[in-house]
């Protein structure tokens, strides 16, 4: 039987693509996809669960408790953005360990001041990359199983310059990080930089729209990547279309004759698990 785990995909050196996914729903939907792993995007979470942006407010609690519930309820190896780690060092461990309790892949660890903000956004500051060494030493002493990954995420990039990104992503590798994350290169050719100077697995943030350009998959693995995360390919296509739907609603007074693309409700039981009710109903309910 082949090993299921995201550590054996990478070590196959497949570009492994994964889509970023937010709710159940959406992990519903991506888990039957066959993709290798999935992305939990702090982004999309803290969106659709607070309705606020991801700027540092949502918490270590409100994370890791959607992370297990979308971990608990699909098949696919799971990434997740773990923010800071939530403070410092202790909360690091604890943040780890949650994680990995909850059957976390690979934690995601950035170094920005708290409170962080997204990635594609303006005005981020990043801790000393000493500190974050530390940090990325106690998450890798934190976890309990083999197969768990620390990615070690960069936002220096915009605020520092590439040399410092690459630089810092160096350091996170030498740190013990099995996989370097330099957040928001401005050019194609950054990425090939990336790629070519750290020596170590790398994850490439794909976000169209954002600082980044969307490179296509065979690139990024000649450039010597081995992830690609695409964060919001879920969450902003809903947008889109929850957007259209009401709008068509609000005008038409019916969703009759609506172009948005919709799945039938035979589609969303099979989705949400009806069939299992049904049959569990039919073997034990009384007649």
């Amino acid at each position: 039987m082949a090993d299921p785990t995201l550590k054996a995909a990478l070590k196959a050196r497949d570009l492994i693509v994964a889509p970023g996914v937010f709710d159940l729903i959406s992990a519903l939907v991506a888990d039957r996809m066959g993709f290798k792993a999935l992305y939990v995007t702090g982004y999309g979470v803290v969106a659709s669960y607070l309705g606020l942006p991801d700027a540092g407010i949502a918490t270590y609690r409100d994370m890791v408790e959607r992370v297990g519930q979308i971990v608990a309820m699909t098949q696919t190896p799971v990434i997740a953005d773990a923010d800071t780690g939530y403070g410092g060092l202790l909360n690091v461990r604890h943040t780890v360990r949650g994680y990995e309790k909850a059957g976390v892949s690979a934690i995601q660890l950035e170094d920005q001041e708290f409170p962080k903000k997204c990635g594609h956004t303006p005005n981020r500051r990043v801790i000393p990359a000493r500190d974050m060494c530390r940090k990325i030493e106690v998450a890798v002493d934190a976890r309990t199983l083999p197969d768990t990954l620390i990615i070690a995420r960069t936002d220096s990039r915009t605020g520092l310059g590439l040399e410092e990104a690459i630089r810092r992503g160096q350091d996170y590798a030498k740190a013990g990080a099995d996989i370097v994350f330099v957040e928001a290169p401005e050019s194609e050719d950054e990425f090939k930089r990336v790629g070519a100077e750290i020596d170590c697995w790398l994850l490439a943030n794909m976000v169209p729209t954002g600082k980044s350009p969307v490179v296509p998959a065979d690139r990024l693995k000649a450039y010597g990547f081995q992830v690609a995360i695409y964060p919001s390919a879920g969450m902003s296509v809903v947008c889109a279309a929850l957007d259209a739907s009401y709008h068509y609603l609000k005008s038409h007074g019916s969703t009759e004759g609506s172009p948005t693309p919709a799945y039938t409700m035979a589609q969303l039981h099979d989705l949400t698990g009806f069939p299992e009710v049904w049959a569990f109903e039919k073997r034990f309910a009384e007649n």
